[in-house]
């Protein structure tokens, strides 16, 4: 039974690495040069290039999608907070803050091993009738 305070399971990424957005860029159709290409984060005052914020709105995804099935996600949104570097650890977690009406409100997170938070957002999952 899913119930108010309840945590899923956290889902810890490997390293974000420079072919990781790479392949990112390719699967989304977004090819921003400042995720990908170490001279032109430079050119913008940066160390490094740094993960898209929508790569980490798909790791929460998959955190909701392994703990219920999609077609029980009802809506799911984020803020981005922070910028993930390349070779940041990043952590996501979530907890159930309600359950009404066959529903249940969860907090999500992405935060790095350094305790920054790169993303909060909420989702809404139909509980399980079973």
């Amino acid at each position: 039974m899913i119930e108010p305070g309840a945590e899923l399971p956290p889902l810890q990424l490997p390293p974000v690495s420079r072919t990781t957005l790479a392949l990112y860029a390719g699967a989304s159709g977004d090819h921003n040069p400042i995720h990908v290409d170490l001279d032109v984060a430079r050119s913008t005052g940066l160390d490094d290039v740094f993960a898209h914020g929508m790569l980490s709105m798909a790791y929460l995804g998959r955190l909701l999608t392994g703990w219920v099935e999609q077609d029980r996600i009802r809506s799911f949104r984020v803020r981005f907070t922070a910028v993930t570097p390349v070779h940041a650890v990043p952590t996501c977690t979530g907890r159930v803050v309600a359950v009404r009406d066959g529903l249940a409100t969860l907090e999500v997170a992405v935060s790095l091993s350094d305790g920054t938070v790169t993303l909060l957002g909420d989702a809404t999952v139909a509980v399980d009738p079973r």
